[in-house]
């Protein structure tokens, strides 16, 4: 697989774990493995998901995330440990696809030709972080990130099904300029594609210098949003 990793409990770097699981249609967006599958009625969808669940054996329950609709299944494998993806996380992977493929159902980033798998994030700009956090923690419902809870760190979704949000220091007020923008985690292969079209539709790129880690783009009033990739962040 890798030269680097010495156990199961070894975090790998994004490269390598972007190699070992780009031909089983798995992506790695935002630290996670993510594919999709087509399929029809959701009692295929059900019935597809059992099957997954049981092909990625033990552990499922600590790092198996499915989102189950009507035409299509969304997998997501997250490592347990927030540090970061693993040998075990990859060799749950490999299950999941080899069963999936089994059952004549490849994974793939892009089911049904919508959209590709992604994850988003919501960052919040402030001058003093700590002051804002409780309140965003509140009215949302939200709860440390696993490894957090610092008067500057993430907050998160508890049950994993919002964008996850994280507070970006000001050196100063800022007038008149949007303080709220939107992080979209794609596939590494997808950001060209994505960034061509944001701009086609009435964007304007106004920063590339931290690219391919991410890309600062925004609307025609200025509103921000910045695409971005694992690349860049090993």
């Amino acid at each position: 697989m890798t030269g680097e990793a010495t156990d199961d409990r070894t975090v790998l770097s994004g490269t390598s774990v972007s190699a070992a699981i780009g031909d089983l249609g798995w992506r790695y967006v935002l630290g996670s493995l993510r594919a999709s599958l087509r399929l029809g009625s959701m009692w295929q969808v059900a019935e597809v998901a059992t099957e997954l669940i049981r092909a990625c054996g033990e552990g499922a329950d600590e790092c198996l995330q499915l989102d189950l609709r009507r035409g299509r299944l969304e997998l997501i494998l997250s490592p347990p440990d927030p540090a970061g993806l693993t040998a075990r996380e990859l060799t749950h992977a490999r299950l999941i696809a080899t069963a999936a493929a089994e059952m004549g159902l490849p994974l793939l980033p892009d089911a049904d030709g919508r959209r590709s798998v992604q994850a988003l994030e919501i960052g919040i700009d402030a001058l003093v972080i700590a002051d804002i956090r409780p309140f965003w923690k509140a009215v949302l419902g939200y709860a440390d990130e696993p490894g957090g809870g610092g008067p500057q760190d993430p907050i998160v979704d508890p049950l994993a099904q919002g964008p996850a949000i994280w507070f970006q220091q000001m050196t100063g007020p800022r007038p008149q300029r949007n303080r709220l923008h939107l992080d979209v985690s794609v596939p590494h292969e997808e950001a060209p594609d994505r960034i061509r079209a944001a701009i086609a539709a009435g964007g304007v790129l106004l920063s590339a210098d931290r690219a391919p880690s991410f890309w600062v783009l925004a609307d025609v009033e200025g509103n921000e949003a910045c695409v971005t990739t694992w690349q860049g962040r090993d």
